[in-house]
């Protein structure tokens, strides 16, 4: 497994929020509205750096105190899944009715074969329960259809160009061009039937996402203020069909 900066960092700011299943988070007028964001890309769209761009801007305008926004790529997923049991642990913060119909959701979208499946559903549970929860960013896994019944998310998409993505890779694989591009087509190739094969989706269907942005045109900064600013118009659209719905109709 590669090794990120981040590893430790994403895995403490997680043990902290599950550490003591006697506190709950802070969830606001609306608990069933929690913030976070799914992105979906093309290999070298800088997902990572956006990730990193974001976390700082997001703990500023939608934190809640001592419970930080936290950036889960396949590295810090795989990690905790099969060295903490996150799963079980986030399942203490769930009412036991909202975990079964995780779980039965789960078991739709990709209970093909437990003996083949078993670490993608744990994997799609995690997902779905710490979205519920709130304050996380998700990079790849699919995690734009695991998620897109829950109203507080932001679906995003990053695309560029192969003259942006090769050097790039390069860059972080200290490798030439040619095996550069060979990543990028092996792992375009590997995600789009990831999510064919267990979803019967498209991964480039723009019309799965909120947000599709051209990494080309934008730098992660700009990018970055982009996402905040779709997630509060999404967060302030949700909480006002919330508020709707919960509020009696005049006769």
């Amino acid at each position: 497994m590669v090794q990120h900066t981040y590893l430790d960092q994403g895995l403490s700011v997680l043990h902290a929020r599950l550490r003591d299943p006697t506190q709950p988070l802070p969830l606001g007028p609306h608990p069933e509205i929690q913030p976070f964001i799914t992105i979906s890309r093309e290999t070298g769209a800088g997902a990572t750096t956006l990730g990193r761009e974001l976390m700082p801007l997001l703990d500023r305008q939608f934190g809640a105190g001592r419970h930080p926004w936290v950036f889960l790529d396949r590295d810090l997923l795989t990690h905790a899944l099969t060295h903490h049991q996150l799963p079980v642990r986030l399942a203490q913060f769930l009412p036991e009715d909202r975990i079964s119909e995780i779980r039965a959701a789960i078991g739709e979208l990709v209970g093909l074969h437990p003996s083949l499946w078993q670490l993608e559903q744990k994997v799609a549970e995690a997902i779905l329960q710490l979205a519920h929860l709130g304050r996380v960013i998700f990079a790849g896994r699919a995690a734009h259809l695991i998620t897109r019944s829950l109203a507080g998310g932001l679906h995003v998409r990053l695309v560029a160009s192969m003259e942006s993505r090769v050097p790039r890779i390069a860059n972080v694989l200290r490798c030439d061009p040619d095996a550069a591009l060979a990543h990028i087509e092996r792992n375009d190739h590997a995600r789009r039937r990831f999510v064919r094969t267990n979803f019967g989706e498209d991964i480039d269907n723009c019309h799965l996402y909120d947000l599709v942005l051209n990494t080309d045109q934008l730098s992660p900064a700009t990018a970055a203020r982009i996402v905040v600013a779709a997630l509060g118009d999404r967060l302030a659209e949700a909480h006002s069909r919330a508020l709707a719905a919960a509020t009696p109709a005049s006769i």
